[in-house]
């Protein structure tokens, strides 16, 4: 696909010098009596969708210039046709160089648009620590939107004094809200992250920050962890996707709360705080936290991903390199382009060396 993206580009620069070499050999072969003078507009026409506008008035010159070769050769000038002609000519180049321009400011904008939105992903979604702790970190992130590298998915990985704390969400909408409210969600997270003694006094914070900037019923889901000096890791399920712990043998396991929290935005009006519940997760383990836009994909009868039956695409000594398996193992199931934003995180525990004390970090 992606050599015969450069191959159409240029059949499309040389389609209007086919044009006017095929209007010119019709009009010799054919005579004068057909009128296929005015088709050598033809050329600058596709000139303009395709080029700049100084192409667009080269091939407009050129096609001028056919027009006056073809006219004389048919001897047009002697009446009205051959001026129309060139008229013809003259009128669709100056459409063409007009449509060039603008086509080339608005692609000027569009450029300034996907920096400013390259610098937003930097900002929002900055690149996760390859390690954090005992843990190995690789993210993975698809947008629905076309074209976009954001969206309204959220991930992070911090290392605080309390333990690496992670959290993977996914906010209610698309677009820019979307954008904005995942902004807002991350900037709270990493500065709770650090202050909180416990995954509770973290979610509270969020919930509080996310309560005054939703309006309405909008809401996001999430799911905290933790993983401190013991071979556990701590949940706080805000409505999200259940994790994936994949054991040594390559087996899943998804740990499920007592009771799901409601998602972010909606928990002020509810009883009581959310409970968190515990995994085991050892040296040698693997932690997925992903959004529904991965189990919630279907294929082309509607089956939902498999994600535990993947879990083996995981094997990859490199974790960013099993993830993307994961990620092409997805794009393939589709078999089409993402109905919704898909974000996953993987944490890998290190085994610990001979000489390492059990449980230390």
């Amino acid at each position: 696909m992606a050599a015969q993206k450069p191959q159409r580009g240029r059949a499309l620069l040389w389609l209007p010098a086919a044009v006017m070499a095929v209007v010119a050999v019709a009009d010799i072969v054919s005579g004068p009596g057909v009128g296929f003078l005015p088709l050598a507009s033809l050329g600058p026409a596709f000139a303009g969708l395709v080029g700049g506008w100084r192409r667009t008035a080269w091939f407009g010159l050129a096609a001028l210039l056919l027009c006056v070769a073809l006219g004389l050769y048919d001897g047009l000038f002697q009446e009205r046709r051959g001026f129309l002609a060139m008229v013809s000519v003259v009128g669709v180049t100056c459409a063409g160089v007009a449509a060039a321009v603008m086509r080339g400011r608005q692609e000027a904008e569009l450029a300034s648009v996907r920096s400013i939105a390259e610098v937003a992903q930097r900002v929002l979604l900055r690149p996760v620590p390859l390690t954090a702790g005992p843990l190995q970190a690789a993210v993975s992130y698809t947008s629905a939107v076309a074209e976009a590298r954001i969206g309204g998915d959220l991930y992070e990985v911090v290392a605080s004094p309390h333990g690496v704390r992670m959290i993977v969400g996914d906010v209610q909408g698309k677009g820019l809200a979307a954008v904005e409210t995942a902004a807002v969600v991350l900037g709270a997270f990493r500065e709770a992250a650090h202050d909180e003694p416990d995954l509770v006094g973290l979610g509270e914070r969020l919930e509080r920050s996310v309560a005054r900037e939703l309006e309405g019923e909008k809401f996001v889901t999430a799911v905290l962890a933790e993983v401190g000096a013991r071979h556990e890791a701590v949940f706080l399920n805000y409505g999200h996707p259940p994790p994936m712990l994949v054991r040594e043998d390559g087996t899943a396991h998804f740990p499920q709360p007592p009771a799901y929290a409601p998602p972010l935005g909606l928990g002020l009006h509810s009883e009581g705080s959310p409970k968190p519940f515990a995994a085991g997760f050892a040296p040698g383990e693997q932690l997925l936290l992903y959004t529904d836009g991965v189990s919630e994909a279907r294929d082309r009868h509607g089956e939902f991903y498999p994600l535990g039956d993947r879990a083996g695409l995981l094997k990859d000594s490199d974790a960013r390199s099993a993830l993307d398996a994961l990620r092409e193992d997805l794009v393939r199931y589709t078999a089409g382009p993402p109905h919704d934003d898909a974000a996953m995180l993987l944490l890998r525990y290190h085994r610990h060396t001979p000489g390492e004390r059990a449980g230390g970090r």
